[in-house]
């Protein structure tokens, strides 16, 4: 044990946390709650097999763009890193001939 007044005036603290013994935060477990299982996210790119992003095919890179014009994100696009750098690429290559916008109009 550790030195007296370690753990404040009350000696040490009841066993369970904080919610008490259900061992969760505000109270006892709760029961017949669902447990939600998120799907895995897969890269479409792989799923295709495709080894090259064509930048004039613009129809296929819009859904990866904002209405603001950035691009989504690998978090919520599903792609896999090497996808997600092709597709980088390819949509700069397409908003710099102007197949693609840069910023939505405000």
């Amino acid at each position: 044990m550790g030195p007296p007044g370690r753990f404040g005036p009350g000696g040490p603290r009841p066993q369970g946390g904080p919610g008490g013994p259900g061992g969760r935060p505000g109270g006892p477990a709760k029961r017949g709650k669902r447990n939600f299982v998120r799907k895995k996210k897969v890269c479409r790119f792989c799923v295709d097999k495709s080894d090259y992003i064509d930048y004039k095919r613009a129809e296929i890179l819009a859904p990866f763009l904002q209405e603001r014009g950035k691009i989504l994100p690998r978090r919520m696009t599903g792609t896999c890193s090497r996808h997600q750098r092709w597709l980088t690429v390819a949509i700069k290559r397409a908003q710099n001939i102007a197949l693609l916008p840069f910023a939505a109009e405000l």
